[in-house]
C-alpha cells in the first residue's frame, strides 16, 4: 500500500448512515433574537473584588449606577 494512501477507520456502512443522516437532518435554528428596547439595563452576573464593591456601596443607594457610570468613562462613553 503506497505512503500516501490512508486506511479508511469507518465501514461503509458507517459512512452510508453518516451520509444519510446529515441529509435528513434539519440544522438547528437559533432562536430569533428579542426585540431590543433603546437604554434598557441588561442583568449580568459579573464577579467583582469586596474592596472594589464597598467603594462604591460607601455612598448608600445608587451603587450600581455607579459602577456603570465609572465604566462608561472608561470606555469612552
Amino acid at each position: 500500500m503506497p505512503a500516501d494512501r490512508t486506511r479508511r477507520t469507518t465501514t461503509p456502512r458507517d459512512a452510508a448512515e453518516a451520509a444519510f443522516k446529515a441529509a435528513t437532518t434539519k440544522p438547528a435554528e437559533l432562536p430569533p433574537k428579542p426585540p431590543t428596547i433603546p437604554n434598557a439595563k441588561e442583568l449580568v452576573s459579573l464577579r467583582i473584588d469586596r474592596d472594589i464593591l464597598d467603594h462604591f456601596q460607601e455612598a448608600g443607594p445608587g451603587w450600581q449606577d455607579r459602577i456603570n457610570e465609572a465604566l462608561r468613562k472608561i470606555v469612552g462613553k
